[in-house]
């Protein structure tokens, strides 16, 4: 059902991207970047979280985390993920196929920096066996995103 939702909000924003649906599963960073042959960093991984009665959506790069200190920052809030089983009702899509593009219509989406690293990134197709290819610039375009600094590379101390 979730990959529906996807494929008809881009029939309507984006009607030249389509989703890719595989065999291999590609709910992890690891496994979608596998499946698609493409870097860790491509994968456009979508976090969601409770800011106060609100719930928001962070779109970055793969290979990135979130930088608890900036998201504090930037919301005003410590960081809190939703529970797994609170997801789908939240977003409209379950865990591992959690993407941008049909999301509920009340969740506000950011789009971290990081996917700026790379001419062209994979966000979920709304299920755990699903990609769209897109470039970042078109992602934040279609779906009203904001651009935010939130991430730092997996490699460096997270602070927090």
């Amino acid at each position: 059902m979730g990959i529906q939702r996807v494929r008809s909000f881009l029939q309507t924003h984006a009607p030249e991207i389509t989703v890719t649906e595989l065999e291999a599963p590609t709910a992890t960073v690891i496994q979608a970047a596998e499946a698609f042959g493409v870097e860790h960093g491509q994968i456009a991984k979508s976090l969601s979280f409770r800011v106060n009665d609100q719930v928001v959506l962070v779109v970055m790069a793969g290979d990135r985390r979130l930088d608890n200190r900036k998201y504090k920052e930037f919301f005003g809030v410590k960081a809190r993920m939703l529970a797994a089983d609170e997801v789908e009702m939240q977003t409209g899509f379950a865990p591992g196929g959690v993407c941008p593009f049909g999301i509920n219509p009340e969740v506000n989406i950011y789009c971290d920096e990081s996917l700026l690293s790379y001419p062209e990134v994979l966000p979920a197709g709304g299920n755990a066996r699903s990609g769209v290819r897109i470039s970042p610039e078109k992602l934040a375009s279609i779906t009203g995103a904001k651009w935010v600094s939130l991430s730092v590379d997996v490699n460096q101390k997270l602070l927090g």
